[in-house]
């Protein structure tokens, strides 16, 4: 059953005159307000003063005519494509399409062997993203983890790499600085076997965290992300204000807020190349206000995320933000109930690109192969509900009851032969359906533990690589691999 890049739009948390109303507001507080920056962009101030942004370098505050902000949005494509190698998980973000997969920089991994915590290595990147290859409701592969044990170097050639050579999903990762850009973009130009061929169908993006909440311009992230869509790389604008800390308390005001870092991203990246690909990126969270910590499994998270994707497509940009995060330390009931309401109201709010929706733990700290084989369940889920019920003459079987009649059954007609494997959502083996005996007889194993024997299966299998060995034996002699 195919369920990637179906409609949502079935959930709308923000009415029509609510969207225009905190779109103004986003734009007066860019009029106004303004935003700040580090230093180091000289460039950068120069091009939007030219363009006709107000720039009080003494002050260090810009501020956006809203006709300069709303002509730099109209450039942006409203359409992106993220592709794959192979075709079979190209992304089509557009309109309401709707797509949910890894996220996360996490630092630390439950051991699949002993259950216990401890930091994440490049190794274990490879591995996840060998499992997640296989599970087919996770749609794309961001790295999901941070390798802690290679030298910070040589870290973001290695991570894609890695990324590159076990999955065909489409690879979205963050970078350090300029350098590890180009080195991730020369390693896929390799791959694709030459720049126009992966400019045509890029494999590999950027998420670019360019604003720190509140409204202040990021030097290195800004300068990551114009350099990034100068090469046509796709971008994710990534910001991701907490309601209580780094945004207003209230929901609405941290949209507003959100709403207008993303339009001072897009004005800023359509200035550096106009029509260049990218990505709405708004991730709304909340901060615990008695511990000041951020707060990922909260209902509200999943309502707020699929309110940005309402502003997102209010200026027909597509749009990247979250769901399926978790407060929890393990892969347990609490995670199961987070994970789900998030992803759902994001999936039905109709997001296109829904990061962190599978494997994260602790509020974005922790990851689990497990909980990777858990979340691949939740998001078919999620995914089945915007199939939708399908009415037509061959659904609505009225030839069928008839002929089963009054008091007849339907156990062995040919048509539910034919739909009993495609009506339904059959996932991934996870779900224990058994009688209480016959799960007794297998062991009493709760859902925790048949995802780590899943997962274990799917590590245990033959490998594959994704990369040819004549490309990695010349990818190897340029740069220092370390898998």
């Amino acid at each position: 059953m195919d369920l990637k890049g179906l409609a949502g739009g079935l959930y709308k948390p923000l009415t029509r005159k609510n969207i225009e109303t905190i779109h103004k507001a986003s734009l007066a507080i860019l009029e106004k307000t303004g935003v700040t920056y580090e230093e180091g962009l000289g460039d950068t101030l120069d091009m939007l003063e030219m363009a006709g942004a107000h720039v009080d370098r003494d002050r260090a505050r810009i501020t956006f005519p809203r006709e300069l902000i709303m002509e730099q949005a109209e450039k942006a494509p409203p359409q992106v494509i993220l592709f794959s190698r192979n075709g079979e998980y190209d992304l089509d973000l557009a309109e309401h399409n709707v797509h949910l997969g890894t996220g996360g920089a996490a630092i630390n991994i439950l051991d699949l062997q002993s259950g216990q915590s401890r930091s994440t290595e490049l190794n274990d990147l490879y591995q996840i993203a060998r499992l997640v290859d296989r599970l087919d409701n996770i749609h794309f592969f961001v790295r999901p983890c941070v390798a802690t044990d290679i030298p910070e170097t040589d870290r973001d050639v290695n991570m894609v790499y890695a990324c590159l050579k076990a999955t065909d999903k489409h690879v979205m990762m963050g970078v350090k600085d300029e350098a590890g850009l180009h080195q991730i973009f020369d390693l896929a130009v390799m791959i694709a076997g030459s720049k126009k061929k992966f400019q045509d169908k890029p494999f590999v993006s950027v998420i670019t965290c360019f604003a720190i909440s509140p409204l202040k311009l990021c030097t290195q992230s800004t300068r990551i992300m114009q350099e990034a869509i100068r090469n046509r790389i796709p971008v994710a604008l990534s910001t991701a204000p907490m309601s209580g800390s780094t945004s207003p308390m209230t929901m609405a005001g941290t949209l507003a807020q959100l709403h207008a870092e993303q339009l001072a991203g897009i004005c800023i990246c359509q200035l550096t190349n106009p029509g260049a690909p990218l990505l709405y990126g708004g991730i709304p969270g909340m901060a615990d206000m008695s511990t000041m910590g951020y707060v990922g499994g909260g209902v509200e998270f999943g309502m707020m995320n699929a309110a940005i994707h309402q502003m997102a497509h209010h200026i027909k940009v597509p749009n990247y933000n979250s769901s399926g995060l978790t407060d929890s330390k393990v892969p347990d009931a609490q995670a199961g109930w987070e994970k789900a309401f998030s992803s759902l109201l994001a999936a039905m709010g109709g997001s296109n690109y829904v990061h962190h929706s599978a494997g994260m733990l602790e509020s974005m700290l922790t990851v689990a192969h497990e909980q990777y084989v858990m979340d691949d369940e939740i998001i078919g889920m999620c995914c089945k509900v915007l199939k939708g019920i399908e009415v037509d003459a061959e659904h609505l079987a009225l030839e069928i009851i008839d002929s089963q009649g009054p008091g007849g059954n339907f156990m062995t007609s040919a048509h539910t032969l034919d739909y009993m494997r495609k009506e339904y959502f059959i996932g991934n083996g996870i779900t224990d359906q058994k009688s209480r005996d016959q799960w007794t007889n297998d062991g009493a194993k709760d859902a925790r533990a048949r995802a780590r024997e899943i997962a274990k299966a799917i590590i245990a299998g033959k490998e594959k690589s994704y990369i040819p060995k004549e490309i990695d034996r010349l990818i190897r002699k340029k740069f220092n691999i370390l898998l």
